[in-house]
């Protein structure tokens, strides 16, 4: 099988041949569709992910493949059956960039007919992210909810906040996402790349809620500056440093202002976010690359303000293309 390889933590990746592994215990093997990419792929090829094994290392866990072998205790899923894999905790290396991969059968989710492998696999970490940030945020319809960073996890959370009834508010410094945003259904957009973010927001009258989708410390001072009284800032943000962020406990007090981290998902986020994206009530906008591109792709990540979500087509030897907005 093909795989793309940490051989160094210096140096790109390399797309060998591999032996096809052999699912152990409780384990399954997957032929894999898609594999999506996030910053955490792009920490743990460079040696910045804790937890990351030894080198060499297959990389990638936004996995989504078909089952085609099981190991010996596993009932269910079946050969066949085509399923997900579920993050756990911090643990982003699971070695999907590959055309084979085998996982705990406890630990896939059935992905639901309705849904493409490019899109599925993004929703395994982007999506449940951003669903885990609007539910932790409580809205209520026809509260206004800012989302700051519209990238591969913001345009979703837009979507997401969008559907639970609230006014949204895009915020970023590039206009590729802020447009992609006015295209998803965004009421507001502010350019933080040209106009002064806090200003331009207490203008349309504050927030009652901001989802960060970005692990930058001064936007989530920017987010919690323009939040109205009682107001609640939930940060999503893929970081694996020590960064710090300043709170103003005397506003924090006296605006009764709530500052809350949205946790990783469970197996039934992951059903949930896939079954709202089968149902066509919220889409993945991708870019989709082959295996033989993954560091190009990676690259792609690494850069700022990625309006889409990038994915390697583990079963597709084509081009780069871009689902439209």
């Amino acid at each position: 099988m093909k795989a793309a390889v940490v051989t160094s933590l210096s140096a790109p990746l390399e797309v060998v041949e591999r032996a096809v592994p052999d699912p152990g215990t409780g384990e399954v093997l997957l032929q894999l569709q898609a594999c999506g990419l996030c910053r955490a792929d792009v920490d743990a090829t460079r040696g910045e992910l804790p937890g990351a094994p030894a080198v060499p290392f297959v990389p990638g866990h936004e996995g989504v493949g078909v089952v085609v072998a099981r190991g010996t205790g596993v009932r269910t899923p079946r050969v066949g059956d085509r399923v997900a894999l579920v993050r756990r905790g911090s643990r982003t290396v699971a070695g999907a960039l590959a055309e084979y991969a085998v996982a705990r059968a406890d630990q896939v989710v059935a992905v639901p007919e309705g849904i493409s492998a490019v899109d599925a696999a993004p929703l395994t970490c982007g999506g449940v992210r951003a669903w885990a940030a609007v539910r932790v945020a409580r809205l209520l319809p026809a509260e206004r909810v800012g989302v700051f960073g519209v990238g591969g996890a913001g345009h979703l959370a837009l979507q997401y906040a969008r559907i639970q009834g609230a006014t949204v508010v895009a915020v970023d410094v590039a206009r590729a996402p802020l447009d992609l945003a006015t295209a998803l259904g965004a009421q507001h957009v502010v350019n933080a790349g040209t106009t002064e973010p806090v200003a331009a927001v207490q203008a349309l009258g504050g927030l009652d809620v901001a989802l960060v989708l970005t692990a930058a410390p001064h936007v989530h001072e920017e987010a919690l500056a323009v939040l109205r009284p009682g107001g609640r800032l939930v940060t999503a943000a893929q970081r694996h440093d020590e960064a710090t962020m300043a709170v103003p406990i005397g506003r924090t007090v006296t605006d009764a202002l709530t500052v809350l981290g949205a946790p990783r998902g469970t197996r039934e986020d992951l059903a949930e976010v896939l079954a709202l994206h089968a149902a066509g009530r919220a889409r993945v906008v991708t870019e989709s690359w082959r295996l033989e591109g993954v560091n190009e792709a990676l690259t792609k990540v690494l850069a700022e303000h990625v309006a889409t979500r990038v994915v390697i087509d583990c079963a597709d030897g084509s081009t780069a293309r871009t689902t439209p907005p």
